[in-house]
């Protein structure tokens, strides 16, 4: 059996895996990964595809582990190459991707499986385990085939008293690694965190006592798939009488997904509309919103700065960041909290008092899964390369050989033969980039002159110029965008660049683009002695 990972190994995000067994594949998850601030006017980052786009007919289906979305969030743009894919998944990831795929207008071949489901899928057999995470209806999937068995937790933790009942599944871990687990692949997220998660049930009381204790309205910023989380503000709302309002589209899509497929019990008569909510009393309302991360265009971003359509937030007003910031996102996270305090709303966050828990297995419950499973070759997934290394630590800890713990970031290759898993070769794998509706239009090299504009602007010089003989027929223009507001910080370039020209036309030279790229390096010269700055230079030559 062949394993690739086109995502998901050595960052966290875009979550996609795929297995290869006699020219069959399997892929689990098909995730995206959200930009950072290096990767300006990127929307999402995909998977790429490309090792599997000439092969779609021969994927036997997609199985989804849960609906969060660097697991589910690449499936629309996968299920374009081949609209017919069989997708495997749990009732409310099933649910998640139908909505997603609405938007794209894809209507997905979706198969609903569930925890102790035993399923044939070409030549794979496939077993589901229940796991626990933050989000409903998680799963583990157990591969089986001729040539060895897996076992993929997706993203687990082991919560000892999960609001819903539903235990990650260490039973039949321990039964499925009895028959012996040639390779297990699992998360890494919180490897290097030493000790257990603390159950997610804890969080309750700690929202109950700052909703009881507000004085006015009470935002809670939330991931918007943590049902679990909601569930618990639902029931301090109407402990304290207020009501509630979901605020943000994809909190207000998920939420009403939840209470049809019953994850969610809202009592009659608690949920308000936003029209309606804001004619209560402040210290009557929770709003339940999107933007714990400090994404720039959610709802709680749009409060902060004072351009929600709706929401007003004024001083005495609470917002309690009921999850974790995502490495990457805490420059993002604090804009936010510090335009809240300047409103003076008070804000309650990780750091300062218990309103969150993970969802991914600390070291302790890692220890349980390698012990319960006894794995013969195992590959850290899920996680950037600290997490990775120290996931493989845990490992060898509990007797892995060393040489059987494989670090197989995104595009390494390896095979699994008879039992023992090796790196066999590298495929390239780079990031697709989602901008609008472009997919794959934009590249390392347009990032690179989006960087240049943002940091240093540009400077664009036009130039008219004689066919025949290369002499300038006008003063050049030399003019800068996000340069200086200066107006005059470019004149002394100008006579810099008549000499350039009269130079050029004296040597003979009338090529437009020998002479634009002359052009480019005078200025450029002038630009770094003058200012110690590198902006965009853009020279026009016009020939008449």
């Amino acid at each position: 059996m062949r394993i690739v990972a086109l995502g998901g190994i050595g960052e966290i995000g875009r979550n996609m895996t795929v297995y290869e067994y006699r020219g069959k594949l399997l892929i689990v998850d098909c995730g995206v990964l959200f930009p950072e601030a290096t990767e300006p006017g990127v929307d999402l980052i995909l998977p790429d595809f490309s090792y599997i786009e000439d092969r779609v007919q021969d994927i036997e289906a997609v199985v989804i582990t849960h609906g969060h979305e660097d697991h589910i969030g690449a499936l629309p743009f996968l299920l374009r190459l081949r609209r017919d894919l069989p997708v495997l998944g749990a009732t409310f990831s099933n649910a998640l991707i139908a909505a997603k795929c609405k938007e794209h207008r894809i209507n997905p071949k979706l198969q609903t499986v569930r925890e102790g489901d035993l399923l044939s899928v070409g030549a794979f057999d496939l077993e589901f385990f229940a796991v626990n995470h933050s989000i409903p209806d998680a799963l583990a999937v157990g591969i089986r085939t001729p040539a060895g068995t897996v076992l993929h937790t997706g993203d687990i933790k082991l919560d000892q008293l999960p609001l819903d009942g539903r235990l990650t599944d260490l039973g039949g871990f321990s039964r499925f690694g009895e028959e012996g687990v040639d390779l297990f692949m699992v998360d890494s997220t919180n490897a290097e965190v030493p000790g257990f998660v603390a159950p997610e049930r804890e969080i309750g009381p700690v929202l109950d006592r700052f909703i009881a204790s507000a004085k006015q309205r009470v935002i809670v910023a939330s991931f918007a798939s943590h049902v679990h989380r909601i569930q618990q503000v639902v029931d301090a709302a109407q402990r304290h009488g207020r009501k509630i309002a979901f605020v943000g589209r994809s909190m207000v899509r998920n939420m009403q997904i939840a209470q049809e497929l019953g994850f969610l019990t809202v009592p009659d008569g608690l949920i308000r509309s936003m029209d309606k909510i804001l004619d209560l009393a402040p210290d009557k309302v929770v709003l339940i919103s999107t933007g714990s991360q400090g994404e720039p265009l959610s709802a709680l971003s749009r409060m902060a700065r004072g351009d929600h359509r709706q929401v007003n937030l004024v001083a005495g007003d609470t917002v309690i960041l009921a999850s974790s910031m995502i490495p990457g996102n805490e420059t993002s996270v604090f804009t936010v909290v510090n335009e809240l305090a300047r409103i003076g709303v008070q804000v309650v966050h990780q750091g300062m008092a218990k309103v969150h828990v993970s969802g991914h297995a600390s070291a302790g419950e890692l220890l349980y899964l390698y012990n319960a499973v006894k794995p013969k070759n195992v590959i850290p997934v899920h996680g950037e390369w600290r997490h990775l290394r120290a996931n493989a630590a845990l490992a060898a800890l509990t007797g892995v050989p060393k040489d059987r713990i494989l670090m197989a970031p995104d595009g390494v290759v390896v095979d699994l033969i008879k039992g023992k898993a090796s790196v066999v070769g590298m495929i390239e794998v780079g990031h697709v980039y989602v901008d609008g509706n472009s997919v794959g239009d934009v590249g390392d090299a347009t990032l690179s002159d989006r960087l240049v504009l943002g940091e240093g602007g540009f400077i664009s010089v036009t130039v008219a110029i004689d066919a025949t003989t290369g002499r300038a027929v006008s003063p050049p223009t030399v003019s800068g965008r996000g340069f200086s507001d200066d107006p005059n910080a470019l004149d002394a370039v100008v006579p810099l660049v008549e000499m350039e020209l009269a130079r050029s036309e004296n040597d003979g030279i009338v090529d437009p683009h020998r002479i634009a790229q002359a052009v480019r390096r005078i200025v450029g010269r002038w630009v770094g002695d003058t200012y110690r700055r590198r902006p965009m230079i853009i020279p026009t030559i016009i020939t008449v």
